[in-house]
């Protein structure tokens, strides 16, 4: 790779500086300078980016990449292995043509999925963003995750333990096999009548002796968590990533408030917002079925809480529970507006949402998420302006360019025509 000169774009940074019209100058996988460019002549390529808006690559930050189309558990069970890492490669293609260059792993359909695909997206065989891979859920007999009844044992995309030397097991089995997030079903959930989302099933030392276990190997922990106690138990136990998080009191908001360096929240709102929108009414989750469900409690908890949070600094991530029947894989962005309409975030934080505070959830250092000289040149280009109309970024369509790791992952014909070539040094 050489030296990448965009010129003439309006420059998001996501460090808080307001954006600007300027130049951005990319060589090999950095980013060299932000604002003032340099003539074109000095560049391999450069890219005329007039009328764009240059951003950091977005972080989905509950990613299912093996989830495509699903309905019911039942899509998760029956598919073999060597039918899903085909279904998977789709998620991640999908993600990096959104403009998503990183994936912060929740669970996978089977243990390895991701890794097969996080390892040939790293090999540059297939298209896909950066991927921290998730592996199976990790639940306990009764709750969540758990498909089996006396009569009918049945092996779910979850691995079920019980006590803390099975659950250190687990977790070292889970590390042994190459995951990088680990993920515990601590709470209930509404589509498990008998352990609904105000529930906690898994025990402190349960959650503690993961967390331990987990980042022993160096690597992160993350929690389905929608109950009070759930959440409580997760914050104490050292638990570096909390999915969902609806209901809360003055106690958990003051504990999150004081690990708000430590940990991050993601909503995964979509989710709710959806089927109560009436989007998931073919697939049978019509909004009076979500109503049955107990949804429109868990979405007003929701709001009330992660307005909350948001007041308090707490760092939001976008995304997750994407690629259901209504939501496919690459809208994740719709996330962005939801966190506008429901959480009270300006477009402009709530990009920073999917751009800082996914880099650093993401790991590398602090080197990913935001447009400074020195970062790794993961950014795209929108056609249109995400400060004015946020919903530019809900879907592949107006996704101009993606570049991740300084290499160009997907450039449409109109912008490609734009591009000028290098200047021809003199013939001696």
């Amino acid at each position: 790779m050489g030296r990448t000169l965009i010129q003439n774009a309006t420059i998001f940074t996501a460090t808080g500086a307001e954006p600007f019209k300027g130049d951005l100058v990319i060589e090999g996988n950095r980013i060299v300078s932000v604002g003032s460019g340099e003539n074109a002549q000095t560049a391999d390529e450069v890219i005329d980016a007039s009328g764009m808006f240059c951003m950091p690559g977005m972080t989905e930050g509950h990613t299912h990449l093996s989830f495509e189309n699903v309905c019911a558990t039942e899509d998760l069970i029956t598919p073999s292995p060597e039918t899903q890492v085909f279904t998977a490669a789709r998620g991640a293609k999908a993600l990096i043509e959104a403009g998503f260059t990183s994936a912060y792993g929740a669970s996978e359909a089977k243990l390895k999925l991701a890794v097969a695909v996080r390892e040939e997206v790293n090999a540059g065989r297939l298209p896909g963003p950066r991927i921290r891979a998730g592996g199976l859920e990790i639940s306990v007999t009764g709750a969540m995750g758990d498909e089996s009844t006396a009569h009918n044992p049945r092996i779910g995309p979850s691995t079920i333990v019980d006590g803390v030397e099975e659950m250190r097991k687990a977790v070292r089995l889970h590390c042994r096999e190459g995951i990088d997030n680990v993920k515990l079903d601590v709470s209930g959930d509404p589509f498990y009548p008998n352990t609904p989302g105000h529930t906690t099933p898994m025990t402190f030392d349960e959650i503690r002796v993961a967390a331990e276990t987990a980042h022993a190997y160096g690597r992160k922990i993350n929690a389905h968590t929608r109950s009070i106690d759930g959440t409580k138990y997760c914050v104490r136990a050292g638990v570096d990533g909390l999915f969902h998080t609806e209901y809360s009191d003055e106690e958990l908001l003051d504990i999150m408030e004081e690990a708000k360096d430590r940990i991050f929240v993601v909503p995964t709102v979509g989710l709710f917002a959806q089927i109560m929108g009436g989007e998931a009414s073919g697939h049978g989750l019509s909004p009076e079925v979500g109503g049955y469900m107990n949804i429109p409690d868990l979405l007003e908890n929701s709001i009330k809480t992660h307005i909350e949070l948001r007041k308090r600094g707490i760092r939001h991530l976008i995304g997750g529970d994407y690629g259901f029947g209504w939501s496919p894989q690459g809208t994740q962005g719709r996330d962005l507006k939801f966190f506008v309409d429901f959480y009270g975030y300006s477009p402009a934080d709530a990009l920073i949402c999917a751009t800082a505070n996914g880099g650093l959830a993401m790991g590398y250092n602090g080197e990913l998420g935001t447009l400074e000289a020195g970062k790794l040149a993961d950014l795209i280009l929108v056609d249109g302006d995400p400060l004015g109309d946020i919903s530019v970024l809900s879907g592949p369509e107006k996704i101009a360019l993606v570049m991740k790791d300084g290499a160009i992952q997907k450039i449409i014909p109109a912008l490609a025509t734009k591009q000028h070539a290098p200047a021809l040094e003199a013939a001696e």
